[in-house]
């Protein structure tokens, strides 16, 4: 197909046949279809990863169910709480 004629972007019914017509045609071929989007990035943020023995991990698991939430935010909430009680 020509380069300078603009394709149309087919509607999909999922996610799998996006990905399938993708795997099949280039995705370069329906940019000006899309819209342009701004958005801001925090690179100053991190993340950092902390380990747990298995036993503890589950206890935190039971825990974060109960209160329906995860454990990342329950584990964060709980050293958030703590630091601010320890500079207090």
């Amino acid at each position: 197909m020509a380069k300078n004629k603009v394709q149309q972007l087919p509607v999909f019914d999922s996610i799998d046949e996006l990905v399938d017509f993708f795997d099949n045609h280039d995705f370069g071929d329906y940019l000006k279809e899309l819209p342009e989007v701004d958005f801001e990035i925090d690179l100053k943020r991190r993340t950092y990863v902390v380990t747990l023995d298995a036993d503890l991990a589950d206890k935190v698991t039971q825990i974060a169910k109960a209160e329906h939430t995860s454990s990342n935010q329950l584990i964060n909430a709980w050293v958030k709480q703590m630091a601010l009680e320890q500079t207090a």
